[in-house]
């Protein structure tokens, strides 16, 4: 565990110091934000129903989505680990004394962590800011906010715990765009990422329903807005545990099977 939490804190130090491309990303970031805003504006005040989630909702939703974007986005990627894998350089990997699995989900985890911390202040602190509508409510009670904390940090680790999964399917195609292109493409779109699942059709969001990648964005952010109440949020944890736990196990056992059939070029 020590060598796992130590990895950790080298990882999260080490991107603490990219502070110029994070405040790049926050400028980018800002304007999807103003845009997305301005898009769900222009469809609600022409909107023929009553959509199941209020304009403030679905305001506060994007600028989450936005400030913690390096949390949920399943895009973005560990160039040194693909390279790794593709290399044959992962054998130097094998001589640590410790679990592989576990080493690069330490290592993955402090990587999205440093770049939320390092993007998502400024951005909330400026939409705060904003004037009406543009602006992000605080939530409900302090209830709700710390069901959102923890929501948002299991919805991290269900997150790392899918690209696991995607690295280790490396080790078979060796090829780092493909499994990275289905996952990014399925797992954006069912995670709320394009559009709040509740405002998909009815069919659409029970696909979404039945896969995990609601649980890194959509949940913590409904959560945030009190569409979802506290007492199913409880319940939307206690989902993303169960996830957690089966996503875990299935990458430990998959990380094992692909290492006993690794072969590395002249050894």
């Amino acid at each position: 565990m020590k060598a796992y939490i130590s990895v950790f804190k080298l990882r999260l130090i080490n991107g603490l110091q990219y502070r110029a491309a994070a405040f790049a990303g926050v400028a980018t970031q800002f304007f999807w934000g103003i845009m997305h805003i301005m898009i769900y504006e222009a469809f609600y005040t022409n909107a023929a129903i009553i959509p199941p989630m209020s304009l403030k909702q679905v305001i506060s939703y994007v600028w989450l989505q936005q400030a913690f974007l390096v949390f949920i986005a399943l895009w973005i990627r560990d160039n040194e680990i693909i390279n790794l894998i593709t290399s044959g350089n992962i054998a130097y990997e094998f001589c640590r004394p410790c679990s592989l699995y576990g080493f690069w989900f330490a290592k993955l985890t402090a990587q999205r962590l440093s770049g939320a911390l390092l993007r998502c202040f400024p951005i909330l602190i400026v939409a705060f800011l904003l004037p009406e509508p543009y602006k992000i409510v605080l939530p409900d009670s302090v209830t709700t906010f710390l069901l959102f904390i923890a929501s948002l940090f299991l919805g991290l680790m269900v997150l790392v715990s899918i690209s696991m999964l995607m690295y280790i399917s490396m080790f078979i195609t060796m090829m780092p765009v493909g499994s990275m292109v289905m996952a990014t493409a399925i797992g954006d779109f069912f995670s709320g990422m394009i559009i709040p699942i509740p405002l998909m059709p009815a069919w659409l969001q029970k696909i979404a329903y039945f896969l995990p990648f609601r649980l890194a964005a959509d949940m913590p952010f409904r959560v945030y807005t009190g569409h979802i109440p506290p007492a199913h949020a409880l319940e939307g944890i206690i989902t993303q545990l169960v996830w957690l736990g089966v996503l875990v196990l299935i990458g430990h056992i998959a990380m094992n099977k692909v290492q006993k059939r690794i072969v590395v070029q002249g050894g």
